[in-house]
């Protein structure tokens, strides 16, 4: 299934899409959250869906990320070879953690905005994945049964914040509107392959970021399964992947950032596509 939550924002309903169509699930679901990925919910709302009419959403309409309050969003920097080249940075040996706050999740076509003082916003798009079961100290072969899907994210960085304002990374990673989440999650079932997907991005129509899930360092099942043995993940959480050779700062012959005007568009194979409009931070 592909779950995506739409309306106005606060306001948001979940649904599900089939085909090219939206169908309200509001009457089944009340929301896609921790209790929902928690309470086998999931695999209910698939006998709900398969046996019943459902009400067409009539578009064009807002979509939403298509999750609500995670506990956490994880991320693993540094997780492609070619992205660690281009920033000059070691291949790691073990997955490199930092965490993103929630309160910088919007929805897939939401306009991204500049943060007040920043110079340096930077792109990166990201396959994410979304935990379906609680995982403590999980093996790597049992892992993906822990995960109920998969997602597209942009993981957008401020690096000024991150790299030269000293502390952790999470400051430039964790301001307003800096991880809009979607189209949809793809339920693990929907993704044939999630080692070999294409994952792309551009910048006012120029394609920046070109690469695949094949190139991943640690893949998968091994990120959920390390992060597991340092955090319990609860339901709903998010662990987002890293991403490939291509972003602001790794650009020759020098760095460049976002600007207020500029339009960036991403997707991953079976994931969709998203589109955020960049604009300057207004008191």
């Amino acid at each position: 299934m592909k779950l995506v939550r739409y309306g106005e924002t606060g306001k948001e309903k979940p649904g599900i899409i089939i085909g090219e169509d939206i169908f309200d699930v509001s009457q089944h679901v009340s929301d896609y959250n921790e209790d929902f990925f928690g309470d086998n919910a999931l695999e209910e709302l698939k006998k709900k869906v398969e046996g019943g009419w459902l009400e067409k959403v009539e578009k064009p309409v807002r979509l939403g990320a298509p999750l609500t309050r995670p506990s956490k969003i994880i991320c693993v920097g540094l997780n492609y070879k070619d992205h660690a080249a281009e920033t000059n940075a070691p291949i790691p040996a073990e997955p490199i953690l930092f965490f993103k706050a929630t309160s910088a999740i919007v929805g897939p076509n939401d306009d991204l905005i500049i943060p007040k003082n920043s110079k340096k916003t930077d792109w990166e798009v990201e396959l994410a994945i979304v935990i379906g079961k609680k995982a403590s100290y999980v093996e790597e072969e049992n892992a993906l049964e822990h995960v109920a899907g998969y997602v597209l994210h942009n993981d957008y960085s401020e690096r000024e914040f991150q790299l030269e304002r000293n502390g952790q990374w999470v400051k430039g990673k964790s301001c307003d509107t800096f991880a809009p989440i979607g189209p949809f999650i793809a339920t693990k079932d929907e993704i044939e392959d999630v080692h070999n997907l294409r994952l792309w991005l551009k910048v006012n129509g120029e394609i920046l970021q070109d690469g695949n899930t094949a190139n991943l360092i640690f893949s998968v099942p091994f990120v959920v399964s390390y992060i597991s043995q340092f955090m319990t993940l609860l339901p709903g959480d998010i662990i987002t992947t890293g991403t490939p050779a291509g972003v602001g700062l790794g650009q020759k012959p020098a760095p460049w950032y976002l600007k207020h005007g500029d339009v960036v568009e991403l997707g991953i194979d079976g994931l969709g596509s998203s589109k955020q409009h960049v604009k300057s931070y207004e008191a």
